[in-house]
């Protein structure tokens, strides 16, 4: 349990270290009641360190993107890994989550109400998703993963402004614009209970981006930059071959995308 006083940032840091998946969980839950409960202080003194690999357990293998399988949903096995691939974006998402809040320092408190948030929705979908697995036969760390999402947290360490632009809203942006085909895919394979919890994340997924873009706009306010001019040049930077379609714009005009951005983005 959390000492009566806690300092923010040693809690963040702590949880993101935690490598069981389900006690990483409960260390994100913990400090979402202490940080509700205010027995969070901010221990700004608490040392940054270099960006490290977070916690994580010894399975899923993890490959090159280019070696993950092709997931075939006609198949149980192939609805299985499906499962696993989104369960292991999810685990990502939650040392994402808790990163954002811990490495960006002196920003509002609400930055960090956010963030934390979000890693609370994140650990409540891969939990939804573990189970769903379990009933399918399998386990978390069944299937070969990537580390994609978290390079990309590696890279942007050292700039708020880039996370804020590159990951939550290009890299997780990404699940707005694909996960109605896999539900349209699952109907056709009559998974109903995998289609449940798919709609629920999509439907988090969009408020997740949206802080992103929040935030996003906030740095670059506080930095005197045009938000629309400096996310495009960025993706031109790190994207240059650009974002592949299809995109499901009311969603990510919900979470914040200007009609500028899209413009410009599907027309790349």
């Amino acid at each position: 349990m959390w000492a009566s006083m806690s300092g923010l940032y040693g809690g963040l840091c702590r949880a993101i270290a935690v490598g069981d998946p389900d006690k990483k969980c409960v260390s994100v839950g913990q400090l979402w009641q202490a940080l509700n409960q205010g027995r969070l202080i901010v221990d700004s003194d608490y040392p940054l360190g270099p960006v490290r690999a977070p916690g994580r357990p010894e399975r899923p293998e993890l490959v090159d993107p280019s070696k993950v399988p092709r997931r075939r949903l006609g198949t149980a096995g192939g609805r299985a890994a499906l499962v696993h691939a989104i369960a292991h974006i999810e685990f990502n998402a939650i040392n994402l989550a808790l990163d954002a809040a811990f490495r960006f320092r002196d920003l509002p408190e609400q930055y960090y109400h956010d963030w934390l948030s979000v890693a609370v929705d994140e650990s409540r979908h891969f939990r939804m998703l573990s189970r769903r697995l379990e009933q399918m036969g399998f386990e978390y760390g069944d299937f070969t993963a990537h580390n994609g999402l978290w390079e990309m947290a590696e890279k942007t360490a050292g700039s708020c402004l880039e996370r804020m632009a590159l990951v939550p809203r290009v890299l997780e942006a990404r699940a707005l614009d694909v996960t109605p085909g896999m539900i349209n895919r699952l109907k056709q394979a009559g998974d109903e209970e995998t289609i449940a919890i798919l709609e629920v994340i999509l439907d988090e997924e969009i408020r997740h981006v949206e802080i992103g873009s929040r935030w996003f706009r906030y740095c670059c306010d506080r930095q005197g930059l045009d938000p629309d001019r400096t996310f495009l040049a960025l993706l031109e930077i790190h994207f240059a071959s650009g974002i592949r379609g299809p995109f499901n714009l009311p969603a990510r005009f919900q979470a914040g995308f200007s009609e500028r951005e899209m413009a410009a983005i599907t027309h790349s």
